[in-house]
């Protein structure tokens, strides 16, 4: 009871200090908001207000776009700092990501901002934001939020034509998206704009360069047709742009801007030089004159807290378990650990690290075509359509992943188990697999009833804060019931990986005379080794040749940037809750509740709700 006492404090105090972050120590007023929208949709946003906005003093309106497989909290930072220079700001949660609707469109991106071409309209038409100045709204996302903003120039640019009046959108910022600066849009900005593309952005085989050249904006035909038909009215005019030079004028809206920071695409939107320039750039298209400095950033330090909260809730899990254990109902699943596997010979030892290395190198090689496998076996997510049929297109084939490596997992275990194992002294004895009916349902409930718990105190920090746990684009978001639909489709198969990894993890790796820590770093590696060979191998290709490795389905990479955290810890979870019950099953069922709860609450689903 101590330990979970300590846990829960820890996150009150860290998800309190995020909280007083986020809201500038109480001169941000954040609140959550849903606007309904078309075709019966509707959009959740954040709305940061400075408390020195009035209707006397009237603020600039900036609505973030969060990109692909993002959800408003991943780019707090952004409204974090703009809300500290007296901005208004929205903060949307992108259709089907999030707390908002899915979408009728399967390009919900380009066709309706992710929600901000309906948001900017009811901000600019609604007389009860009497305190924003309606000729200063903008608009900033990265990724696919870019490709949003982008297209909500052009969008506004085109009706500003037909009425002969001013755009909506003041000012946009573009952050890793160049694809759409394109003569046909870019002709009818009427924007101030400005782009920031990373040097090493993984995408760049998309542009009209190729390798290296292509991220560079210097020379790229997307960043000079941006610059010039801003400046020129046409595609042609400057055969250079330099770097942070501000070009245009203010008074034609006419003014742009490149930046060319070298990150990589996905940490982009967390890095301080990045954020100055964005600062900087609507400092200047707005004509502020804020009393901080762009340097002045406080965002990093709701990134530390909340990243301690999100570290302190999984280390949690152990001794809630062990406070409900110790109940009268659970005391029964309590089993003595078997004893550890004896310490194997010099044949049993190379059995092992060659069937170690062998399932590595299987995980590595089965991703990608588990994606395209994903394609073809789940069409409908695959193309963005609405659908109740496993509707997480990028979860699909991590899952499909998942489910072979499992049962490759149970081949690699039984097998060596049959060949060598059983005629060298280790028998099932030693795995903890034995359990009667009564203990697995109780096990199932106590899972469940941890699970519940777990997300009952994340709901409540964040009704009481306005915060979750997470750490840049890695979160743990808050329970929405509409996803327990999904739970139960996603649930059973991942369930087959995590029970493979606690079966091997304390049937295989957990040997006599072996210091736990390395048991458990063997675990962890072995897990996570064949997903680290493929971000390896990717960036590797990428850093001799400017181009990845895998480029059709190089986002289906990027995503196990947030993956291999989770597949490297499972095994020492697997490993403590084996500890508590002398069995392998609780470990397992905890664990694929709540990691695949979090894995399914940051991906798009295409639920039709």
């Amino acid at each position: 009871m101590k330990n979970l006492l300590i846990c829960l404090s820890i996150i009150i105090l860290t998800s309190l200090a995020a909280s007083n972050i986020q809201s500038n120590f109480g001169k941000i007023n954040v609140t959550t908001m849903t606007l309904p929208t078309q075709d019966g949709q509707h959009l959740v946003y954040d709305w940061y207000k400075p408390e020195t906005v009035s209707k006397q003093n009237k603020a600039p309106f900036i609505a973030i776009i969060p990109g692909f497989q993002r959800s408003k909290e991943a780019l707090s930072n952004f409204a974090i700092e703009l809300a500290r220079r007296d901005i208004v700001v929205a903060l949307i949660d992108p259709y089907a990501q999030g707390l908002s609707s899915s979408s009728k469109q399967n390009r919900s991106a380009t066709k309706e901002g992710y929600g901000m071409f309906a948001l900017v309209n009811h901000v600019h038409a609604n007389e009860s934001f009497n305190y924003i100045d309606k000729s200063r709204i903008g608009t900033t996302g990265h990724s696919m939020g870019g490709n949003a903003a982008i297209r909500g120039a052009d969008l506004f640019g085109r009706e500003a034509k037909l009425l002969n009046q001013d755009s909506k959108l003041h000012s946009i910022y573009i952050s890793g998206f160049v694809l759409t600066l394109r003569d046909n849009i870019l002709k009818n900005i009427q924007s101030n704009a400005g782009v920031s593309y990373a040097l090493y952005d993984e995408g760049g085989f998309r542009n009209e360069l190729s390798g290296w050249d292509s991220t560079n904006m210097e020379i790229a035909p997307e960043s000079l047709r941006f610059v010039n038909w801003g400046i020129h009215g046409s595609s042609q005019g400057e055969a250079k742009v330099e770097i942070g030079k501000f070009y245009g004028s203010l008074d034609d809206r006419s003014l742009r801007i490149v930046h060319n920071e070298p990150l990589l695409h996905p940490f982009q939107p967390y890095n301080f030089e990045a954020m100055q320039n964005q600062l900087e750039f609507f400092e200047k298209s707005f004509q502020l004159n804020p009393k901080i400095s762009s340097t002045n950033q406080i965002w990093h330090w709701k990134e530390l807290m909340t990243l301690i909260s999100m570290i302190t809730s999984l280390i949690m899990l152990l001794p809630l378990t062990r406070v409900l254990l110790n109940l009268p109902f659970f005391t029964d699943i309590k089993k003595t650990v078997p004893p550890a596997l004896p310490s194997p010979g010099k044949k049993g030892r190379i059995i092992f690290w060659s069937l170690f290395f062998i399932g590595a190198g299987i995980a590595c090689v089965t991703f990608i075509p588990m994606v395209e496998v994903a394609k073809i076996v789940f069409p409908e997510a695959s193309s963005r359509e609405l659908t109740w049929f496993f509707p997480q297109r990028m979860n699909n084939s991590v899952m499909l992943w998942a489910t072979f490596n499992g049962l490759v997992g149970f081949i690699l275990f039984f097998g060596a188990y049959y060949f060598h194992g059983k005629a060298n002294g280790v028998n099932s004895d030693y795995w903890g697999s034995r359990i009667n009916l009564e203990d697995f349902l109780k096990t199932v409930l106590l899972s469940v009833l941890i699970f519940t718990l777990y997300y009952l105190i994340l709901n409540l920090i964040y009704f009481l804060f306005h915060v979750d746990y997470r750490f840049w684009f890695m979160g743990v978001r808050i329970f929405q019931a509409e996803y327990l639909l999904v739970l139960l489709m996603y649930v059973p198969f991942f369930y087959i990986f995590f029970l493979s990894n606690s079966l091997r993890v304390n049937g295989s790796i957990r040997v006599e005379n072996q210091p736990k820590w390395l048991s458990l770093l063997i675990g962890g590696i072995g897990n996570s080794l064949g997903l680290i060979l493929i971000i390896f191998i990717q960036y590797l290709t990428y850093g001799l040749t400017g181009t990845v490795f895998w480029t059709t389905n190089w986002l289906s990479v990027n995503l196990l940037f947030a993956i291999v955290p989770m597949m490297f810890i499972l095994p020492y979870f697997n490993r403590y809750f084996f500890d508590m019950t002398g069995q392998i099953y609780l470990g397992p069922m905890i664990t694929t509740l709540v990691f695949i709860m979090i894995l399914s609450t940051n991906t798009v689903v295409y639920l039709p709700v």
